[in-house]
């Protein structure tokens, strides 16, 4: 069965195309079809290659050679404008032949009239072998598109990526259980060895605890730790185990040893897959974690639309939405903290590095995806230069941006200040420590002091003055007392500032004019001792 494929260069008639939504109308049937439509020239495929190859060239925008014949011979002839369902291949056309091609919704609706009766268009075509013809010709597209998709390569590597982890899994759940089993049996055999493989190779060749003393294991074990296997094992407190047990616990230690060597074939596969598609990617981060983000993002070419700021958090979605919907500090780092430049930094540059690390990887992703060269000279050259980087940050050597670039920018050293917060006893007891009744009363007795004081200033002043060197005296005690009322005064409003003139010994003064006779009193008393 050979598959065909319709070339419609049609002589319309220019009046019903004029009403696009009544067009479907004239293709309800083969007889009004013929009317509007008429078939100019038709061309068999010789093979289902050839029309696959036809196909994949209309679907890339270009020209096949036997179209080139028919457009040549018919068109240039015919001296009118061609309709072409696909605006691409119409400037295609216009371009390599000098074509007027028409691109318009009405040429769509014509398409899709003709497509429904394609059987009565064509004659000497059955319907069941236009449907076998489509269907075969659908089949050998698909095919040919998934063998050849530049897409589909890396699906290898999402593949690879998830089978490791699973195993990885399998493998944990498997060597706990297997420890946990044999540990009734031989409990001190899991505190001698801590490497899982080489316990399991150990339990195989040996099994039952009792053979430990005539087994040799000088090609698992250094001689070391062979004779304490040996000394515990006629010590041990294990419980005995019958042969059937022992049976099952062997069988399980070879499905461990099988997993196990079949993961190192499935890394170095994966090791090589990485080189061969994505080199830069693998100097950068490595093939664990560039195969981890492949198949995060679904493939290689997913990866490198993203930004670099979403490849520094991919993998940390749920972390980075928990952040933004509580108002907190979102991730610094999602897979990418895997990776090598990230581990060997202290913890205060793992935010600077990993910035640097996504931008540069972002470069290398879309060096991969995108370019013909398939070497890793730019993904090494992009690591020296962050590796450079990251020894100036540990050294402390940062540049300023400015000024000459010479001076080294002066780092204050890291001191961990701790957050523990004693405690105050203070809030046990809700009695004030003082009442408010007593600071009014300290408050008021201060006040009673200060007037006091400014009293006497006034009293001084206004006393009759013997002689000029006692005047001279009294006016310094005046001047003192003034200043120091002042003084505590200010301290007390700080808003106000008092201003106090010194009296002339005319003026009489209103508020305490006269003095108390006891006050007189003891005035002349020491006027007499002075005298």
């Amino acid at each position: 069965m050979f598959i065909s494929i319709v070339f419609n260069l049609s002589v319309l008639n220019e009046k019903k195309l004029q009403e696009v939504d009544s067009l479907w109308k004239e293709f309800e049937t083969p007889e009004k079809a013929n009317k509007i439509v008429k078939l100019k020239h038709f061309e068999k495929f010789q093979d289902t290659a050839e029309a696959l190859a036809a196909f994949t060239a209309l679907m890339e925008g270009k020209i096949n050679k036997q179209l080139k014949k028919v457009l040549k011979k018919i068109v240039k002839e015919a001296h009118e404008p061609l309709a072409v369902a696909d605006a691409k291949l119409g400037g295609v056309i216009k371009e390599k032949l000098n074509l007027s091609c028409i691109h318009s919704p009405v040429v769509n609706e014509l398409m899709r009239g003709i497509r429904s009766q394609m059987d009565g268009l064509i004659p000497g075509v059955e319907p069941r072998e236009m449907a076998a013809m489509c269907l075969g010709l659908a089949h050998s597209l698909s095919r040919y598109r998934l063998k050849f998709s530049a897409d589909k390569v890396d699906t290898m590597i999402v593949q690879a990526i998830s089978l490791l982890d699973d195993l990885d899994k399998e493998l944990n759940n498997y060597i706990m259980r297997c420890r946990e089993w044999y540990g009734w049996h031989f409990p001190e055999l899991g505190k001698i060895i801590s490497d899982n493989l080489t316990y399991c190779k150990c339990l195989q060749k040996v099994g039952d605890r009792k053979n430990y003393a005539s087994a040799k294991l000088s090609e698992l074990l250094p001689e070391e730790v062979e004779a304490e296997v040996k000394a515990a094992a006629e010590i041990s407190m294990g419980t005995e185990v019958s042969e059937e047990d022992i049976c099952n616990i062997l069988h399980l230690c070879t499905q461990v040893i099988e997993i196990s060597e079949y993961r190192t074939q499935l890394y170095e596969y994966l090791q090589n897959r990485m080189m061969a598609i994505a080199p830069n990617v693998t100097v950068m981060v490595g093939e664990l974690v560039g195969a981890r983000l492949i198949a995060h993002a679904g493939s290689l070419l997913n990866l490198a639309k993203h930004a670099a700021s979403t490849v520094q958090i991919l993998g940390a979605e749920k972390a980075l939405f928990r952040a933004l919907k509580s108002r907190r500090d979102t991730p610094k780092y999602g897979l990418i903290y895997h990776a090598s430049l990230v581990g060997q930094t202290s913890p205060k540059h793992k935010g600077k590095i990993s910035r640097m690390l996504a931008a540069k990887t972002v470069l290398a992703i879309r060096y991969d995806a995108f370019g013909e060269d398939s070497s890793s000279a730019m993904g090494v050259e992009n690591r020296a230069k962050l590796e450079a980087r990251l020894r100036t940050l540990e050294d402390r050597g940062i540049r300023k941006i400015s000024g000459t670039g010479k001076a080294l920018a002066k780092t204050e050293k890291y001191e961990h200040k701790s957050e523990v917060k004693t405690y105050d006893p203070s809030g046990d007891s809700t009695l004030p420590t003082c009442s408010k009744k007593r600071k009014i009363e300290q408050v008021d007795k201060e006040d009673e002091i200060i007037e006091k004081k400014a009293k006497k200033a006034k009293v001084k002043i206004k006393a009759p003055v013997a002689t000029e060197e006692e005047e001279e005296e009294e006016g310094v005690l005046v001047v003192e007392e003034q200043e120091t009322s002042v003084k505590k005064k200010k301290k007390k409003d700080k808003k106000k500032h008092i201003k106090e003139e010194p009296l002339s010994e005319e003026e009489p003064c209103t508020s305490t004019a006269i003095p108390s006779p006891e006050k007189k009193k003891k005035k002349k008393k020491k006027r007499d001792n002075e005298d």
